[in-house]
C-alpha cells in the first residue's frame, strides 16, 4: 500500500519519512527542506509552513546519526551532579536544560552521589557517548582524567566547586563574600562569640565559606575560639553533636553560621528544643525557612544563574570562541528574617 497524497506516490506504509518525502508533499526541493529542519535561513515564510505542516503530516523526524556523522557534532551535552536529590541542583540543573534547548541540544544528566570515582565513572561514560560538552560539579580534587577528552574537543566547565589539577571555565557562588556579609551582619547585632558549623574541609565551598567567616572576625577585631568552629559530614548526629558542643562548651558562643543547607536544619531543631538560645544565620536558603519562628536569616545563592552562566560558557565554546580558561562568580545575597537579628541573650 502506497501514499498518494499531494506530490504522488512518497513512501510505503509503516517506512521512516524521509527529506525526499516531505519536499515531495510540500512541493519543494530537498535543500530547502534541509534549511527548515536545520534551522537555517534562506526560506521564506510560507515555504517554512509548508515545510513543517509536510513534517507534522508525515511524521517526520531528522535523522541524527547521519547528522552526526556528517557534522561530528551529537546535540548532546553532560551534566554531572553530585546528588539529585539535594534541591539546590534542581534549578541549577533546569536552568542548563533551557540553555541546551535553546541551541536545540539534548542535556543528559547523573549523580555522582558525592563519589569521586563514580563522577570520573559517569563523565567518562557520557564522553563515550561523544557528548560535545560536560557541565560538571565535582566531587573529586583531581580531574586530570578529562585532559584528553578536552584535547578531543568535549568543552568543559565546571560549576559550584572548581576542577582540580586541570584549568577549565569554572562557574562559582561568592562563597567567602556571603559568609564574611553573614557574619558581620551577626557582629553587627552585638554578637562577639560566633561558632562556624560546616562541611568536611576537603570541599571547597566548606573552605571559602569559613575564610569569609575568618575574614569578618577579623575585620571586627574578633578573636575565633578552636572550639567554634567545627567541619565535619552533614549528618544530623554530627552537627547536633556540634552544636550542643559550641552552645555547652568552655567559651560558649551566642550566635551560629552554619555552612550550609542541610547543617542549618539540622541547627533549627537544636535551637528550637532549646527555645531559641542563640541566633542563627544559615548558607543555602531551603524550603520553610521564613516559616519557622523565628524565620531564618539566610545567604541565599542563585543556582539558576550557575546554571545559565556555566551553560552559556559551554555554548561559546562549542561555538568556536577561543580565549583563556574563565572563572566567573555568581553574587550571593543576605535574606534577613530575624534569627539572625536575635541579640545575644536574645
Amino acid at each position: 500500500m502506497t501514499d498518494t497524497t499531494r506530490g504522488g506516490p512518497s513512501r510505503r506504509y509503516g517506512s521512516r519519512p524521509t527529506m525526499k518525502d516531505v519536499a515531495a508533499r510540500a512541493g519543494v526541493g530537498l535543500k530547502t527542506v534541509s534549511r527548515v529542519v536545520n534551522g537555517e535561513s534562506g526560506v521564506t515564510p510560507d515555504t517554512e509552513r509548508r515545510v513543517q505542516e509536510a513534517i507534522t503530516a508525515l511524521g517526520f523526524r531528522r535523522n541524527d546519526s547521519a547528522r552526526v556523522l556528517r557534522k561530528g557534532r551529537t546535540s548532546t551535552v553532560g551534566l554531572v551532579l553530585e546528588d539529585l536529590a539535594d534541591p539546590f541542583y534542581g534549578p541549577l540543573s533546569r536552568a542548563v536544560e533551557e540553555v541546551a534547548r535553546a541551541h536545540g541540544a539534548l542535556l543528559i544528566n547523573g549523580s555522582s552521589a558525592e563519589d569521586p570515582a563514580r563522577e570520573q565513572e559517569l563523565a567518562l561514560a557520557l564522553c563515550a557517548r561523544r557528548v560535545d560538552g560536560l557541565v560538571v560539579i565535582p566531587a573529586g580534587d583531581d580531574h586530570r582524567y578529562l585532559v584528553p577528552e578536552i584535547a578531543a574537543g568535549v568543552a568543559t566547565v565546571f560549576v559550584d566547586r572548581p576542577a582540580g589539577r586541570i584549568d577549565v571555565d569554572t562557574v562559582l557562588s561568592d562563597n567567602h563574600g556571603g559568609a564574611r556579609d553573614a557574619v558581620a551582619h551577626l557582629i553587627a547585632h552585638g554578637h562577639r562569640r560566633i561558632a562556624f558549623v560546616g562541611d568536611q574541609p576537603r570541599i571547597h565551598t566548606a573552605t571559602e565559606r569559613l575564610r569569609g567567616y575568618r575574614t569578618a572576625m577579623a575585620e571586627a577585631g574578633l578573636a575565633v575560639h578552636p572550639s567554634w568552629v567545627s567541619l565535619g559530614p552533614t549528618e544530623p548526629e554530627r552537627v547536633r553533636s556540634a552544636i550542643l558542643e559550641v552552645l555547652d562548651g568552655p567559651e560558649p558562643v551566642t550566635a551560629v553560621f552554619c555552612g550550609n543547607n542541610r547543617v542549618t536544619v539540622t541547627t533549627v531543631r537544636v535551637l528550637a528544643e532549646r527555645r531559641g538560645s542563640a541566633a542563627l544565620v544559615g548558607f543555602d536558603d531551603f524550603e520553610l525557612a521564613d516559616l519557622v519562628s523565628p524565620a531564618v536569616t539566610v545567604v541565599a545563592q542563585d543556582p539558576a544563574s550557575l546554571g545559565r552562566t556555566a551553560a552559556g560558557l559551554l555554548f561559546r565554546r562549542l561555538e568556536g570562541v577561543a580565549e583563556p580558561p574563565q572563572r566567573v562568580e555568581v553574587p550571593t545575597r543576605l535574606i534577613t528574617r530575624g534569627s539572625g537579628e536575635l541579640p545575644p541573650g536574645g
